[in-house]
């Protein structure tokens, strides 16, 4: 099912892709190309079918991905990653590190307060 969806999910974005670039903000695009007084589809009854099926698809892509998410196979999600695996079975270092005095606080001398320096 999750690999039906998906397939769906990629046509209907390359459908979505084929229709914005067809069309033109500025009247242009392929709407252009149809002004014979002629057509059974005018200028502007093309540039409206190219709005409503970009809404459509657009809105068709965002509920297959939320579809998508639901019929994701759930065993997969649940078995953890490599690192996470690494993280748990980690021991602890068994050598003792080196004391090099970070972080210690140096004594003052015996005859001055450690603010006293002048």
């Amino acid at each position: 099912m999750y690999q039906f969806v998906s397939v769906l999910v990629i046509l209907v974005s390359i459908l979505l892709i084929l229709i914005v670039l067809v069309q033109n903000s500025k009247g242009g695009g392929l709407a252009s190309n149809f002004s014979a007084s002629n057509q059974v589809m005018g200028v502007r009854k093309t540039a409206d079918f190219l709005e409503k099926a970009t809404w459509t698809l657009a809105s068709a892509l965002l509920v297959l991905s939320f579809i998508s998410v639901m019929v994701l196979p759930k065993d997969e999600m649940q078995s953890g990653s490599a690192i996470d695996e690494e993280i748990q079975n980690m021991t602890a270092p068994t050598q003792e590190l080196p004391d090099f005095g970070v972080g210690e606080e140096e004594a003052a001398p015996s005859g001055e307060a450690a603010g006293d320096s002048l």
